[in-house]
């Protein structure tokens, strides 16, 4: 959601911590912080001169995702398609299928609720619903959540409008590895100096970390502003190497869904302001189109990505291929790439087992358990004896996940042959979450109209992050789904278009992501040659 620069009502914080700390969060310090609601708890002010900046990955922080949440999130967002006309659109569906996945916890589909509920989407939830949707995403340590509720706290809305307030918790976010929060703090703390009054301030190590951070992890954006500070750097004229360095970011950029990269390129290619600083090698108006129309693309729908642009837009030297001048064809020649066919799974009948579960997936234990008598959320929950051992039926069978609506009461289990009917004590209740059946198969999803559909290709090739490209194609870096990065490296936006005999892009140099290359495979996922320059259908 959009921030706006401070007012010259905002306080300058280094000149007054005291006053700010006694009137935002005096009244704090007095009461049991247990008491609070999270989004009000004490937090540090703002500091935009943090001497550094530790780069957190958010993908590692997340809840859980249940598969079936997930299958739903993508069914709303294919239904709220920016490329279907509005008047052809049904909130209605779009709205359930997000409720369903925000009720399982889908983290990304609880925010996108809030924001219905802000728009009016759903005339029976308003503002302060929204509030308590954000809430419960920070309550369950998602860092976009704490984004969410500042752009909330800066907005007023559903909350009293508290600039302050807003710092910390944006500040709090990109701590905690949001991309959302390190795009917007960093682009406002590299200054030449501090305007605190309009949102300024010269941190510019600290900005640069912060957005290397961010667009590492996928956030467009962020490399927009990365390349400005680049090419712009405050009180000098920027030297050869940050230009070229600008340049590859806005390429990068442009293949993670920024729009403001792709035009810009298209005017470093096409119309440079100056030709000593421009950022392109050449004037190259045949570049310069397809980096606009790309652009284009992404104005009418922003969350698409292009992953596979190197494969219709080459940096140079390489030459461009043939192209028959259609931007569907160039788009969709660009778009990441998944065997999987489609994503849609039935909802349960509400009659169904307890137990049941949908033929498509399976059930995953995770970390979480509780003791509460009713369900904390929507999933499967499993009872365990104090032994941590799963209680057992009538037939003396382990009892298995059973699917709990949140805040439905838990069953009652009792010890066998005692008079009168003793309850079990210290059940606790262990949390799991479906899956798909073959976690480490290598099958990327995204909504379907962001993503293309391609046969896999046979035999399945698979090389080590270190090896040679043995193919041209497209190819998925994988890392297995347990590993604590698997969640910032196993989507389709990683795809990398790469030739025969290239390296593989390496997580540190190309993504600036602290992994070893070691643990990544990479995964031939399309190997059909470029053809971008066939003739375009007849309507």
């Amino acid at each position: 959601m959009p921030r706006a620069p401070l007012t010259s009502l905002y306080l300058t914080l280094a000149a007054v911590p005291i006053i700010i700390t006694s009137v935002v969060m005096g009244h704090i310090m007095t009461t049991d912080p247990e008491e609070i609601p999270l989004r009000s708890r004490s937090l540090p002010l703002f500091n935009p001169h943090m001497p550094s900046f530790d780069c957190a990955i958010e993908a590692s922080k997340l809840p859980p995702i249940d598969a079936q949440g997930e299958a739903w999130f993508f069914q709303a967002r294919a239904l709220d398609n920016p490329q279907i006309l509005l008047q052809d659109r049904n909130p209605q569906q779009i709205l359930h299928f997000t409720r369903l996945a925000a009720q399982r916890n889908h983290w990304k589909a609880v925010l996108n609720l809030a924001s219905y509920y802000v728009e009016g989407t759903d005339p029976a939830n308003g503002q302060n619903d929204a509030v308590e949707l954000v809430e419960k995403a920070m309550n369950l340590g998602v860092p976009a959540a704490y984004d969410r509720m500042g752009t909330y706290y800066k907005n007023a809305t559903g909350v009293r409008g508290d600039y302050t307030r807003a710092y910390a918790l944006w500040q709090k976010a990109a701590l905690m590895g949001n991309p959302d929060a390190m795009a917007f703090l960093g682009k406002n703390m590299g200054a030449a100096e501090d305007n605190p009054a309009a949102a300024y301030w010269a941190n510019r190590p600290v900005a640069l970390q912060m957005l290397t951070c961010s667009v590492g992890q996928g956030n467009g954006d962020a490399g927009y502003f990365l390349a400005l500070k680049l090419q712009i750097p405050p009180l000098r004229e920027s030297t050869k190497k940050e230009r070229e360095l600008a340049f590859l970011v806005l390429h990068q950029g442009a293949k993670l869904g920024c729009e403001n990269c792709a035009n810009k390129l298209s005017l470093e290619f096409g119309h440079p302001r100056s030709m000593a600083e421009m950022l392109a090698p050449f004037i190259d108006r045949a570049r310069a189109e397809r980096y606009a129309l790309l652009g284009d693309a992404l104005f009418f729908d922003s969350d698409r990505r292009f992953p596979n642009l190197d494969k219709v837009l080459p940096l140079p030297p390489a030459t461009l291929p043939p192209w028959n001048g259609d931007r569907d064809t160039l788009v969709r020649a660009a778009m990441g790439v998944t065997p999987v066919a489609s994503l849609n799974i039935p909802v349960i009948p509400p009659n169904s087992s307890r137990f049941f579960v949908p033929p498509e997936l399976v059930l995953r234990k995770t970390d979480i358990t509780t003791q509460a008598p009713r369900a904390p959320y929507e999933g499967y929950w499993r009872p365990l004896t104090a032994a941590k051992v799963p209680v057992a039926d009538n037939q003396h069978r382990p009892i298995q996940p059973g699917l709990y609506k949140q805040n439905e009461p838990f069953s009652r289990f009792f010890i066998d042959d005692t008079k009168p009917e003793t309850l079990i004590p210290e059940v606790t209740w262990e949390y799991w979450v479906t899956a798909w059946h073959a976690e480490d198969v290598v099958e990327p999803r995204a909504p379907m109209h962001l993503i293309r559909h391609v046969p896999r290709p046979q035999p399945l090739l698979s090389l080590g992050a270190n090896e040679t490209c043995s193919k041209t194609g497209t190819w998925q870096p994988w890392l297995p789904a347990n590993h604590p990065m698997a969640g910032a490296v196993n989507q389709h936006w990683r795809q990398a278009w790469v030739v025969a005999g290239q390296p593989f892009p390496q997580p540190k140099a190309d993504w600036w992501l602290d992994i070893p290359a070691t643990d990544i495979t990479w995964h031939l996922m399309d190997d059909a040659p470029v053809d971008i320059n066939r003739p375009v259908p007849k309507k």
